[in-house]
């Protein structure tokens, strides 16, 4: 808004809700005057009346100064008494017009000062916009989402020079939306009890950590895809050989106190520096091998199961604290229930070789179509998948199906967590009942500390 001029006939511009000004010659006509009459301050040796000022008014006015023109009111509404009321009485009522709290002949008088006092219509502007977010039902839980929206958007306007490669897209989500949680609790939280779950021969194993403590078996187990990246690896240079579990062991008892929200700091910055390098590397990063000691995953899968477990700890988290958490966005989801289909075969054989599956009935050459299994993932990452039955070298085929699995896409996430057992996964099952339970077994034993 502009403030209005010394100079008679400016523009001030206003608010839809606040009148216009009147014409000059408007503002100082004396409406009560006889038009033949001669103003008293006009008549020759007569000096002009004294008049006190109104309380709140200055006494005079300084010597080149303009005073604001004396407005006169407009025609008033039949039944609406409008008081006469200061310029300070009614800049103090400025406060409880914006919440519609006046009177209506406090609000006539309000809204009829503002035609001519700049300064108050522009007091009376800030105050309405500050009443606009005032809203009683408003949520102060920011949306898991908002960050990627934001980065979409901005990144549509000005492509970044070096973008961040498409499959590292569900990492750098997962590992934001967790520093988001994490960003919103308090000190105490850092020390609330989670409870982790796992399958581990034919029952789920559960460990008790804190949220620090789940931060740094995170930060732990990342720093595999660190080793292999040459970066530095948080148990330190030279280490042996370990699995995720034994990483998270070694990295806690090496602590000197119980770990704190000092943990998110380090944790943080590490995801960050693999994000940025594999971002600077180029393609054949993503081919790079990383080895979990039991199994080795290329580095694009590798951080696509970082980016699964890093989901389901928050999600560990946020149940300790009462935090909401929605599951990833529908196409990271999709990814990530790809990679445990694909691990599927190779799972299962495994467990075929320490008798914890049934025997391979009809073996096939490799890359051959052979006896599968149709995994059906609905709800949001949904779609088709043919897992083999007999070796991880066959092909799934929709011809060679023997059985059928139907599954939400968020409860076959929580059975390759081992947050559910097997028997408890609510799946619609057809077909031969083997090779059902031997395939919702191997999904289970995916899962892990």
């Amino acid at each position: 808004m502009t403030r209005a001029n010394g100079d008679d006939g400016d523009d001030v511009a206003r608010a839809p809700w606040i009148p216009g000004p009147r014409r000059a010659a408007d503002d100082h006509a004396d409406l009560t005057a006889d038009p033949g009459e001669v103003p008293e301050e006009e008549k020759p040796g007569v000096e002009p009346a004294s008049v006190e000022p109104a309380p709140g008014e200055p006494a005079s006015v300084e010597p080149g100064s303009v005073e604001p023109p004396r407005v006169a009111p407009p025609p008033v509404e039949p039944g609406t008494d409008v008081p006469v009321l200061t310029h300070g009485v009614l800049k103090s009522l400025l406060g409880a017009w914006a919440l519609s709290a006046c009177s209506p002949g406090e609000t006539k008088a309000v809204e009829d000062h503002l035609t001519a006092c700049a300064p108050c219509a522009d007091e009376a502007l800030r105050l309405r916009d500050a009443v606009a977010l005032l809203h009683e039902d408003r949520d102060l839980d920011l949306d898991p989402l908002l960050r990627s929206r934001v980065l979409e958007n901005c990144l549509g306007r000005r492509p970044p020079r070096i973008p961040v490669p498409e499959w590292v897209t569900p990492y750098d989500a997962e590992t934001a939306r967790l520093d988001a949680l994490l960003r919103d609790i308090g000190e105490s939280e850092w020390h609330a009890p989670v409870r982790l779950k796992w399958y581990e021969e034919g029952r789920i194993v559960r460990r008790k950590a804190t949220v620090a403590g789940v931060i740094g078996h995170l930060l732990a187990v990342d720093g595999l895809v660190s080793a292999a990246l040459g970066l530095e690896d948080p148990l330190g240079a030279g280490t042996p050989e370990l699995s995720p579990s034994e990483r998270t062991d070694a990295f806690w008892s090496g602590l000197e106190r119980p770990p704190n929200r000092s943990i998110r700091g380090p944790w943080r910055d590490q995801s960050h520096t693999l994000i940025r390098t594999v971002s600077f590397a180029g393609r054949g990063v993503a081919d790079l091998t990383v080895t979990y000691k039991d199994f080795a995953l290329p580095l694009r899968d590798s951080l696509l199961e970082r980016a699964f477990e890093c989901w389901v700890h928050a999600d560990d988290i946020a149940n300790a604290v009462a935090y909401p958490y929605a599951a990833p966005s529908g196409a990271h989801l999709h990814s990530m229930i790809d990679l445990a289909a694909r691990m599927l075969p190779g799972a299962l054989a495994n467990r075929r070789r320490t008798g914890l599956a049934s025997p391979a009935r009809h073996l096939v050459t490799a890359g051959a179509p052979g006896r599968s299994l149709h995994l059906e993932v609905e709800g949001a990452g949904g779609g088709h998948w043919y897992i083999a039955l007999d070796s991880p070298a066959a092909l799934g085929s929709p011809d060679r199906a023997v059985a059928q699995v139907a599954m939400d896409g968020v409860e076959f996430c929580q059975l390759v967590a081992g947050h559910i057992s097997p028997e408890e996964a609510a799946a619609g099952q057809d077909g031969d009942r083997e090779a059902i339970r031997d395939v919702l077994s191997a999904a289970a034993s995916l899962s892990r500390l």
